[in-house]
């Protein structure tokens, strides 16, 4: 029993599951599903087999075999999210999870970017919708990484994203990767899907300004370039001042990319102090010719909202806790993982007496913990929460422990 007035999680994935796409589910799958992810959301330290038997009452074995059956995470992310999005761009990002042990399904040497080397353990490759009004990254999909003979890692990523773009090709016309993506194979494979590509150029790029001058009638053909863009030095005859601001300048150019053999909208971003002293300069490009430069810059900047969705997921939603080795408990564990922290951001959106009031996942988890908790004493001692006299004081200990907003 829980008070009426106080958000109902487990209604929220209750009324999700209720759509016509999971009319095929069983009822006790609806269930398990539910419980999952409210046992994520609400166990605070490891989560794995061992702790939700703990606080749920349920064995080890009865959670191992109903994770090895597949569900699709994918529909139920997006039937959550499809309401509370409307500008977005699709981010794609691998992350390493650690792993021990020598039998794990696609345990391998992958790039570890906390520890700036490449560690032993697995790894996924999520995408997740990005909003940009927002400003937060929801998830979508989160796919193991597995390594095939012969097969370069990027060749795998490209592989990743041509096998799932069909998912997210309704959401935006954009695919967001970070400066690792921008090469000639990586572009080739993202614009075959009919999606454009946003990325981050290294600073050592070859950029070509573009010979758009009329034909003079001379014999010949004419010159097809007017030289070599130099980003400290744009040539203001080609590039348009998008921004200009104390803290940021954007100045934006189609131009020729020598490693992509083809034309690109490039904008480069001055970030400044507010005295006026330069910081850095930064390259952005997209394969959309006609995107804004302004908003090229902000659509790629909003991709790492997608590092805050692993990190919370990390941190307080066991990502990295699965004790499984074959690949569907591990596919299952990731994707519930992620999915939890999509839980908590639609709370937050739901529940937030401000738009300028913070999402806090620390918030979340001491909420649900707490609510955990109290579900088992209002069962043992057969307590009604929802009386008059009973709603002040249990409102007050579901929020016990919150950080003040």
């Amino acid at each position: 029993m829980k008070p009426s007035h106080y958000p109902n999680v487990k209604s929220l994935i209750y009324g999700v599951l209720e759509n016509a796409a999971f009319d095929s589910l069983k009822d006790c799958r609806k269930k398990f599903i539910v419980n999952v992810l409210n046992l994520f959301a609400g166990i605070k330290g490891r989560i794995n087999f061992l702790q939700m038997s703990r606080f749920s009452g349920q064995c080890e074995q009865y959670f191992s075999i109903n994770f090895e059956n597949k569900f699709n995470f994918l529909h139920l992310s997006w039937s959550m999210i499809k309401d509370k999005i409307t500008e977005c761009v699709v981010a794609f990002d691998p992350s390493f999870i650690s792993k021990s042990g020598t039998k794990t399904c696609g345990l391998e040497s992958y790039w570890s970017g906390c520890a700036k080397q490449a560690k032993r353990g697995l790894e996924i490759c999520g995408f997740a919708a990005v909003d940009i009004a927002l400003n937060t990254a929801f998830h979508l999909n989160a796919i193991q990484t597995t390594k095939v003979e012969n097969q370069a890692v990027l060749q795998r990523y490209c592989q990743t994203i041509k096998e799932n773009y069909l998912y997210f090709k309704d959401l935006s016309r954009y695919m967001v990767a970070d400066a690792y993506f921008a090469k000639k194979e990586a572009v080739d494979a993202i614009t075959a899907c009919g999606l454009h590509f946003i990325s981050r150029l290294q600073k050592n790029a070859v950029l070509y300004y573009i010979n758009n001058e009329p034909h003079t009638g001379k014999r010949g053909r004419p010159e097809k370039f007017l030289g070599k863009v130099n980003q400290k030095l744009p040539d203001m005859k080609f590039f348009t001042l998008r921004r200009n601001t104390k803290t940021l300048k954007i100045y934006n150019a189609i131009v020729y990319s020598h490693a992509f053999k083809r034309e690109i909208n490039l904008s480069i971003a001055v970030f400044c102090r507010e005295n006026g002293a330069e910081i850095c300069r930064k390259m952005y490009f997209s394969t959309d010719l006609t995107q804004n430069g302004e908003q090229l810059v902000s659509y790629y900047r909003s991709r790492f909202q997608i590092e805050f969705l692993y990190r919370d997921a990390k941190q307080h939603c066991g990502l990295n806790d699965c004790q499984a080795r074959s690949k569907n408990k591990l596919h299952f564990h990731f994707n519930a993982a992620l999915t939890a922290v999509n839980v908590a951001k639609i709370h937050w959106l739901t529940t937030r007496k401000s738009e300028a009031e913070p999402f806090s996942m620390h918030n979340f988890k001491v909420l649900m913990h707490n609510k955990l908790l109290l579900e088992r004493f209002f069962r043992t001692f057969a307590i009604n929460p929802n009386l008059p006299k009973n709603r002040k004081h249990v409102e007050e200990l579901y929020g016990y422990g919150l950080i003040a907003a």
